[in-house]
């Protein structure tokens, strides 16, 4: 059985199936099928989201990601009002843990009016004020923060697809890619896709897919493993929000740190580390392939040169259940390890030059009729309908 579309996407994550919104919602006669590998919707970087909507306030002014995460916390709260999502906005309190953090808030309220995002300096009797069990010299309060389930965004997104006549296919992992007069033919596990244009939004294996479509990237998805604790239920009193620590500008993570979820839990984290697969949720998962991948790419060597303090640090952290509690004490010292059990772990998409660099930005790769987003992790979730809407705009441009 063959399925002839306008356009296919490749890839049921949030960033797919917010594409595939735009699409319809700017062409409603066009035909879309959103094709996902696996039986179900989000089993990958969507349904292990913390499922925080950022404000922005991390990401360099003018960049993409400061652009889609400002205008995407404003259009994910929209969405989730007029589709009756639960959600909140409970705003987040970035803590300054030791003096030289306290140095770097200032850093952080710049960007943040850069940004167009509103922060409120707090001195150490305001942040306990915030959360009476986290101790530090100073913070920025980020009301405009929030917590949702991105699993429910996904569902509706879903339900709203079909409802317009697209197709969200899954058990449809493509196995080939052919460009056949100016159309791209997509072998899959659930029949041939023939499209006349192209997207792909496969997250872990975005570059994979971007290049096996004729895309050209040098630049190789190195997966980190973010493992997670949660506070004991009768333990989760101990945080009313988000309480992060300011992040450290030579590590490209947030730190250790506490999110509230909506469903009242409390998950404490993450540890990053290099996972041995790319969708390698446990300690035990390898793949060989995905681990070849990674140490025949030279741009992880000259990485481990610049980042492998910090990176044995995290790998400490991840064997060391102590370590782990110790990072969580800088916050909430009276947090111990009785109060914590292990939570579910997610997998960063990272893209990685071969220089060694980390992609900062979202990237979209182009080739002969297809786009691609290549490097879409945090805040992707946040800025999903907005990256959605700016695939749509360079679609019109890539049609002419």
């Amino acid at each position: 059985m063959t399925t002839s579309v306008d356009v296919a996407i490749v890839g049921g994550g949030i960033v797919g199936l917010a594409v595939a919104d735009a699409i319809t919602a700017r062409w409603p006669d066009k035909t879309v099928a959103v094709l996902e590998k696996e039986h179900e919707l989000g089993a990958h970087q969507t349904g292990r989201n913390s499922g925080v909507i950022h404000s922005g306030i991390y990401y360099k002014p003018g960049s993409v990601k400061a652009r889609l995460c400002t205008a995407g916390n404003a259009s994910m709260f929209r969405f989730a009002e007029v589709n009756g999502i639960p959600h909140e906005r409970c705003g987040k309190l970035i803590v300054a843990t030791d003096t030289e953090a306290l140095g770097r808030l200032g850093d952080l309220e710049r960007r943040a009016a850069a940004n167009g995002i509103e922060a409120h300096r707090l001195d150490a009797a305001e942040v306990v004020e915030h959360e009476p069990n986290v101790v530090g010299f100073g913070g920025l309060w980020i009301p405009s923060t929030g917590i949702i389930d991105y699993r429910i965004v996904l569902e509706v997104l879903a339900r709203r697809l079909r409802e317009s006549g697209s197709e969200v296919l899954l058990d449809a992992e493509v196995t080939g890619f052919a460009l056949e007069n100016g159309e791209h033919r997509l072998s899959t596990k659930a029949g041939d896709v023939v499209a006349a244009f192209l997207v792909g939004c496969a997250g872990l294996q975005s570059d994979r897919v971007a290049r096996q479509a004729g895309a050209e990237l040098s630049d190789r998805i190195v997966p980190f493993r973010g493992e997670y604790f949660e506070l004991v239920p009768e333990r989760r009193s101990l945080i009313k929000g988000l309480v992060y620590p300011v992040p450290d500008p030579n590590f490209p993570f947030l730190g250790v740190h506490f999110t509230r979820m909506i469903d009242g839990s409390v998950h404490a984290g993450p540890n990053a580390v290099v996972a041995l697969a790319r969708e390698g949720y446990r300690k035990r998962d390898v793949n060989l392939h995905d681990i070849v991948d990674i140490v025949g790419f030279p741009g992880f060597w000259r990485l481990a040169r610049r980042h492998g303090r910090a990176g044995m640090a995290e790998l400490a952290r991840s064997l060391s259940k102590r370590k782990f509690v110790k990072s969580l004490q800088e916050l909430v010292p009276t947090v111990t390890a009785n109060d914590l059990e292990p939570s579910d772990a997610g997998v960063r998409a990272q893209l990685l030059e071969r220089s060694g660099a980390l992609v900062d930005d979202f990237k979209i790769v182009r080739a002969e009729r297809s786009l691609h987003v290549c490097n879409a992790p945090s805040p992707a979730a946040t800025s999903s309908l907005e990256i959605g809407r700016l695939v749509a705009d360079e679609l019109v441009e890539a049609l002419g």
